[in-house]
């Protein structure tokens, strides 16, 4: 079968209207976010914007097409999320819960999960939004550590058919839901008698049930709804618990699979921004000069490397995704090639276009530095690459069997 890289009549218009919505819709609710002070009222000023995506079918688009969706490749999920990542990442953020959050249902959960689970981001109308309560405010690298006061500390006890739940979570977007009362769908990663493992608590089970102890008022990426909470006596029932107890572990790894490659995505919408921002100052400024500064071969130079890493970074996140999202055995590998690769490319990208605008770039009126605080937070949201992503690849690699070659098909 040949190989394409261009995209189909469908996919052009996927792109076409993607562009559209976002250069209607979040173009204006970027500099809305940027102008208000406080986290939690900016974060609600996405709503209405997020009503007018889900009446327009976007939320299914990131739904697969087995599961009820429209999502029906994962370089379909990446053109929707450049574009809309381009103008307001936060907005793709805030709508993308589900594509972590559902990722174990679909891996596991029985037909009535998947049903009960899934409905709530099939509607035509309405803000449904889903979290994957996984970080701890203590840190959760070493989550499946099993010593005494180590791992996952949030724990889920049985009492009669119901899980009772307790614990603090922190980061994932909207915790707390839009009002304090929980998101239509948490899955909790928390510690039962069994191990590490997934219990999903639906919004009438966690409302009432949250403590939020804290807005998180970030740098960049500031129009997400990001807080540290404290679940109290979440009463779940049996029946919600994904797959068996201790696949926790497993399941929550793979769960941020398709969040780690679209990460990739996320920096090439900032690379892409501020690339065309430093393209614009080069061609017209002079800077004191006779001619424009992009006539001089070391901002030239710039240009020409920065542009190469970010289609490098693109076509890496499109096959990644797309493996993801197809379940192909190099899904794992090339997402954590797209997560790692694509978020360091990103930061010193940016920072590299940031200097042929030179002291006018730190002047916050000059919109290239939003660019670099969003990219900033790429290395370390959905598992760090430290922490995280960087070991899971050691473990890979040191996986009996391995092949350097598999993951490209040229074993």
């Amino acid at each position: 079968m040949a190989v394409s890289f261009l995209l189909d009549p469908q996919q052009e218009q996927l792109k076409a209207v993607a562009r559209g919505f976002a250069r209607e819709h979040l173009r204006d609710l970027a500099a809305a976010t940027r102008a208000e002070p406080d986290p939690r009222a900016r974060a609600l000023l996405v709503r209405p914007v997020f009503e007018t995506a889900v009446a327009a079918g976007f939320l299914k688009g990131l739904i697969p097409v087995p599961f009820g969706g429209t999502a029906s490749s994962g370089v379909d999920a990446a053109i929707l999320i450049e574009e809309w990542a381009a103008e307001l990442p936060d907005f793709v953020i805030a709508m993308a819960g589900p594509l972590i959050a559902l990722a174990p249902v679909y891996q596991v959960g029985s037909p009535d999960q998947v049903e009960r689970f899934v409905a709530p981001f099939l509607a035509d109308s309405g803000a449904p939004v889903a979290a994957m309560a996984f970080s701890e405010p203590e840190g959760s690298a070493n989550f499946d550590a099993d010593g005494p006061g180590e791992g996952i500390r949030t724990t889920a006890d049985l009492d009669g058919d119901e899980w009772v739940i307790n614990g603090r979570k922190a980061w994932a977007s909207h915790l707390c839901g839009w009002d304090g009362d929980g998101p239509d769908i948490m899955t909790i990663v928390c510690r039962t008698p069994g191990g590490v493992s997934l219990v999903v608590a639906q919004r009438e089970h966690l409302a009432g049930r949250i403590e939020v102890e804290k807005y998180y008022d970030l740098p960049g990426l500031r129009g997400c709804l990001t807080t540290r909470i404290r679940l109290v006596d979440v009463r779940v029932p049996r029946g919600n618990l994904l797959g068996e107890e201790g696949q926790g572990v497993d399941l929550t790894r793979s769960a941020f699979l398709p969040s780690g490659a679209s990460i990739g995505i996320f920096a090439t919408a900032a690379m892409r921004q501020a690339f065309d921002l430093a393209y614009r100052f080069a061609l017209t400024e002079k800077r004191g000069g006779p001619v424009p500064i992009i006539e001089y071969q070391a901002v030239s130079d710039v240009l020409a490397d920065a542009k190469g890493k970010i289609e490098a970074v693109r076509l890496l996140t499109w096959r990644a995704l797309d493996a993801v999202m197809s379940m192909h055995p190099s899904g794992p590998e090339l997402a954590l090639h797209a997560k790692v690769f694509g978020s360091e490319t990103g930061v010193a990208v940016v920072n590299e276009l940031v200097k042929i605008i030179g002291v006018t770039a730190y002047d916050q009126d000059f919109p290239i530095i939003r660019h670099l605080m969003d990219a900033l937070s790429y290395p370390v949201i959905e598992g760090s690459n430290v922490g995280v992503r960087r070991r899971q690849l050691q473990m890979l690699f040191r996986t009996p069997g391995y092949d350097p070659l598999s993951a490209s098909g040229m074993a």
